[in-house]
């Protein structure tokens, strides 16, 4: 079932760039909730992921939290975080912006089989190369990890169609996707990561995180679908890191549908959990 906001997806697509949910942090449920005008209430998705990882990931997590120093480590991760993510949806949306005044000057939209238009690529890539030319720059700790992303969406995307949007399902989910973008000419759904470990970690800590991402990219993938209609063919996760280029995962189309069955079903075993203990 597709909401019914726009008939044209564009248009659709536009409305998500604002939070249309009323956000409640006094709830009684144990964490932040939204509401919508029908009061309906949804749970945000990272909340869904977290209390839906396996007990031994979990575990993990609450071994490193007893080390000492571990919780200003994740305090200074997360503030890294946000800062690699203000410089890129800056860039984004400046570059969005100029390559939009530009293709209107010129006449240069072009209507797609997927509902949504696009400018050519080559003004896209100036005008992201733009942005970055007057983006603040980001402070010491996350310099490295933003660098390492901006290079990576300066070298792959082709059309910036949303930044930082806003998705909701009637599962009872909502959040926001880092982007949907042209990623060599492919519409993509896109979620920045940080991360401080080894490039060459391994193990059941490394897997479950990733797991985590694919599920997250899956349920914003659902949310798109059902407010704009729009079938995302792919996803990608990119992890910047201190130094170098990131590590990218790619999801084409099998695998993000494997992605959203999979969030689904963590729903299904969240709202499960939240009956049990009502």
């Amino acid at each position: 079932m597709v909401a019914s906001i726009e008939s044209h997806p564009q248009n659709a697509l536009a409305k998500l760039r604002h939070w249309n949910l009323r956000r409640d942090d006094e709830s009684d449920e144990g964490g932040r909730l939204y509401w919508d005008e029908s009061g309906n209430r949804y749970f945000s998705v990272t909340r869904i992921l977290a209390e839906t990882s396996p007990p031994e990931q979990k575990q993990a997590l609450e071994r490193w939290l007893a080390k000492p120093g571990a919780e200003q480590d994740r305090n200074m991760a997360a503030s890294r975080g946000s800062e690699a993510h203000s410089h890129l949806e800056y860039v984004a949306k400046t570059a969005a912006r100029l390559a939009r005044n530009t293709a209107n000057r010129r006449r240069l939209w072009k209507q797609c089989s997927d509902g949504l238009e696009r400018c050519p690529a080559a003004i896209t890539k100036w005008a992201l190369h733009k942005a970055v030319e007057n983006a603040p720059t980001p402070n010491w700790s996350s310099h490295g990890y933003a660098r390492g992303l901006r290079a990576w969406a300066l070298e792959r995307i082709t059309q910036v169609h949303a930044c930082e949007f806003s998705i909701s399902h009637p599962s009872g989910f909502a959040g926001s996707c880092d982007g949907l973008f042209d990623v060599d000419k492919q519409l993509c759904l896109v979620d920045w990561k940080t991360t401080g470990a080894s490039r060459h970690q391994s193990g059941a800590m490394k897997e479950a995180r990733l797991l985590n991402y694919r599920h997250q990219l899956g349920g914003y993938s659902l949310g798109l679908r059902y407010l704009t209609g729009l079938e995302a063919p792919g996803a990608a996760i990119v992890v910047g890191r201190r130094t170098g280029a990131p590590e990218v995962t790619f999801l084409d189309a099998a695998e993000l549908k494997e992605a959203e069955q999979a969030f689904l079903e963590r729903v299904d075993r969240f709202h499960a959990s939240l009956a049990a203990g009502s």
